[in-house]
């Protein structure tokens, strides 16, 4: 056990470690350059306003979107697979990332573009879906395989829905198309604070309730006798992860299979202890999407491919293996 925990608190600080070396990276990396320890001194102004206008308001914004947009959905992924009882189950898959998406077109259709108006619809819509997804689980008693391709359904949808408002609201196809691919291209602080606030916020909360995600996770008959109110904690959970999603999403758009790829290969290495489980999700996460962001900046220079594109492609076949290899989303150690 001391050996174990040893290994992940290294796995941790690892992750920790290549996570700030990615953020480093991603300021000083693009169209143009910046060595590392001018970074201090391009923020203070002496080294030209120019430079300086590039690292805080380009490069700045688009990295932390991309840590918080990493670590919020992975993080989300982590829990929704606890509650719901499925190792497949990820806010892109089950319809979390599209219920938020028709949240922030709505928003945009009615030519409301606010920080936290846009962050409140986006996590309506994600909650909403949640509720959706867990009734039709507890009350038709469905497999596990079932919830996913019911929460496929649900997600085609209500991507559906969205295109259908695009299509007939030119204006809004607009203001939509970065946030339908999913990227930071065009992140500013105006959408970023508050969704990083609310963000901040479920994952806090999320850190002081790792005992009881992992008594939910024993299943309802062993929680209730331990004495712990299932029904309550695991709404509370479903909503924290769709905060998580919806805030995600309401900068960053659309961006599939980081709520599966990270929990599953931090669960490989660490386990399912919640909470080393969170915590590697939120170092994990958040590197990852920065990663994949900076490769998606530098792979085609001057040109930028998408981050959403560049993370469906890995994410694809990853998930079609998952599938194949646990039979739609049984347990495993």
């Amino acid at each position: 056990m001391k050996n174990r925990n040893r290994r992940r608190r290294l796995l941790l600080c690892a992750g920790a470690l290549c996570c700030l070396a990615v953020a480093i990276l991603s300021l000083c990396l693009g169209n143009v350059h910046f060595l590392p320890m001018d970074l201090p001194g391009i923020l203070s102004g002496k080294m030209g306003s120019m430079s300086r206008s590039i690292l805080l308001y380009a490069r700045v914004p688009r990295t932390l979107a991309s840590l918080l947009a990493g670590a919020a959905l992975a993080v989300s992924g982590a829990v929704l697979q606890t509650v719901l009882a499925n190792r497949l189950a990820s806010p892109g898959i089950i319809g979390v990332n599209a219920g938020a998406g028709l949240g922030v077109t709505l928003c945009c259709a009615a030519g409301i573009l606010s920080g936290y108006a846009v962050s409140c619809a986006a996590f309506a819509g994600s909650l909403i879906t949640v509720a959706v997804i867990s009734i039709f689980s507890y009350r038709t008693n469905a497999s596990k395989t079932t919830v996913i391709l019911g929460g496929v359904a649900l997600n085609s949808i209500l991507n559906a829905v969205c295109e259908s408002i695009t299509v007939l609201d030119t204006d809004t196809a607009m203001l939509s198309i970065d946030f339908r691919v999913g990227g930071f291209s065009s992140v500013s602080y105006l959408r970023l604070i508050p969704a990083a606030v609310l963000i901040v916020t479920a994952l806090a909360v999320l850190f002081t309730l790792c005992n009881e995600l992992d008594v939910v996770a024993l299943g309802d008959e062993t929680a209730r006798g331990i004495g712990l109110p299932v029904g309550r904690y695991r709404l509370v959970f479903l909503v924290l992860a769709a905060l998580l999603a919806g805030a995600a999403v309401s900068f960053s758009g659309l961006l599939g299979f980081v709520g599966l790829i990270v929990p599953h290969f931090v669960r490989r290495y660490a386990g399912n202890e919640s909470g080393y489980l969170l915590p590697l999700c939120t170092v994990c996460g958040a590197g990852f999407v920065a990663f994949c962001d900076l490769v998606s900046r530098l792979a085609f220079a001057p040109y930028e491919l998408p981050v959403g594109i560049l993370m469906s492609v890995i994410g694809g076949p990853v998930f079609l293996f998952l599938l194949v290899r646990y039979k739609g989303g049984r347990r495993y150690d």
